[in-house]
């Protein structure tokens, strides 16, 4: 039995080290406060599932204990895409549900994204969890709760199938890198009418082929690949649990999730003019104006599925998006993140188009970065953001956005340095019209960090 450890207690979620910082016995006093929160909310039932993970089982099994030792009763979805459990909140007869989940990290870590009520709880309501372990007497309920199991499949596909129609054949490659999503995209795809290559859709918790994290370039080398040397004319990518899509052209361009809202945002705003469209500060400055030219008030928040998630049901907004691949649909679905449903109906919109790569390839986009980290040591991140917020001085009149870290808007591009939430680095990210105010920008923001931390290795 491990020892408790705060620090898996993140911003959006819980996320541990197997046989370090996570274990059975862990997950089993996480179940047990979670059912705790859910019955104080009135809520006797639990969804889980978990993603193909080797630690899957044993961790899952844990958690439903946990949770039947709190009294609660546990719907058991199985091995399912983390929106397939945030599906099951709203068709089956609970609002509250636990995908176990190490998403796009290494092999050896596994975790917990929860919805608590109809809520994805972040933030205080993890820390939360936390302390009722701790404060805990090891007691549990006189009335366990019960177990049962729940194939969810087929209405989960049925759900898209109905909504989504493509407007002709397309043949596509999807690339799942072995994770969650590939016992199900090319099943949903091919009922869509799509022809589709398979890569990597053998579900395995080695991750033998890349790294299941479509926002890096190097993991879809093997997608680009394919479309250059067979007839697909669109390549389709997913994370460790499908909750994030990764797009690439014909041409081997990766169109990432800030211009695929550009896509999104167009459609959406035929059917909700007017209507106000979330998206992270990570995103390309060319998205507020493409939303507004559309008929939508452009809104940019603070990273974070979760934070998102919460400001799309404040707001009412019909869409959210992340630089990261979370995409938010409230318009013909229910408000949460689904790579598989985002990819459908992207499909649905390029299927319009005799060419969908001249279409994507044409959104306005600069010269601009991918993610860049700063790595730090634990705490740092936090310590160094507030340093930067409090002295960084930049020259002329730039617009200073501070919602979520810097965001620094220049007359020609943007500089934005963050603190993640989830891992002890700073997250940089720049966009110019020219490589040469790139380097620019990039050189401005080299010397506020410098000078706030002199031993800083920058990633540029």
């Amino acid at each position: 039995m491990l020892p408790l450890s705060q620090t898996i207690f993140k911003a959006y979620d819980i996320r541990g080290i197997i046989a370090k910082t996570l274990d059975a016995s862990v997950a089993h006093k996480i179940g047990q406060a979670f059912g705790q929160a859910a019955l104080a909310k009135g809520e006797q039932r639990v969804v889980i599932g978990r993603d193909g993970r080797l630690s899957g089982p044993e961790l899952t099994a844990a958690l439903a204990q946990g949770l039947r030792a709190a009294g609660v009763d546990v719907i058991d979805l199985g091995v399912v895409a983390t929106p397939m459990v945030y599906f099951g909140t709203n068709v089956l007869d609970t609002r509250s549900g636990i995908m176990v989940t190490g998403s796009h990290n290494p092999p050896d870590y596994n975790g917990f994204k929860m919805v608590l009520a109809g809520e994805a709880i972040h933030g205080e309501a993890i820390q939360a969890l936390y302390h009722s372990i701790v404060a805990h007497d090891g007691s549990a309920s006189a009335k366990p709760g019960t177990y049962a199991t729940h194939d969810i499949r087929a209405a989960y596909l049925e759900r898209i199938l109905g909504d989504v129609k493509l407007a002709r054949p397309i043949k596509i490659a999807v690339d799942c890198g072995n994770g969650v999503a590939g016992a199900f995209a090319g099943d949903l795809f091919r009922g869509m009418g799509c022809e589709v290559i398979e890569l990597f859709c053998e579900v395995d918790g080695n991750f033998p082929n890349h790294h299941p994290d479509p926002a890096h370039p190097e993991n879809l080398q093997d997608l680009i690949r394919c479309l250059a040397e067979t007839d697909a004319e669109i390549g389709i990518a997913f994370d460790g649990d499908g909750d994030r899509l990764g797009v690439v052209t014909k041409d081997g361009q990766i169109i990432y999730p800030d211009r695929q809202m550009m896509l999104f945002a167009a459609d959406v705003l035929t059917r909700h003019p007017g209507a106000q469209i979330l998206y992270d500060v990570k995103c390309t400055r060319h998205l507020a104006p493409w939303i507004s030219k559309h008929g939508g008030l452009p809104l940019m928040y603070k990273t974070g599925h979760s934070l998102v998630k919460a400001k799309l049901r404040e707001t009412g907004a019909p869409l959210g998006g992340e630089m990261s691949g979370h995409i938010f649909f409230k318009d013909r679905w229910y408000g949460f993140d689904d790579g598989m449903y985002s990819a459908a109906r992207l499909l649905e919109i390029l299927t319009r188009e005799a060419d969908p790569s001249a279409l994507l390839n044409s959104l306005p986009q600069s010269d601009s970065t991918p993610e860049l980290h700063l790595e730090l040591k634990e705490g740092e991140n936090v310590a160094l953001m507030d340093m930067l917020r409090r002295d960084a001085v930049f020259p002329g009149n730039e617009q200073i956005i501070t919602i979520d870290g810097l965001r620094v808007e220049y007359a020609d591009g943007f500089g934005l340095a963050r603190s993640s939430n989830t891992t002890p680095v700073i997250v940089m990210r720049f966009e110019a019209e020219t490589p040469a105010a790139l380097a620019r920008i990039q050189g401005q923001f080299k010397s506020v960090i410098l000078a706030a931390k002199p031993d800083a290795v920058l990633p540029f």
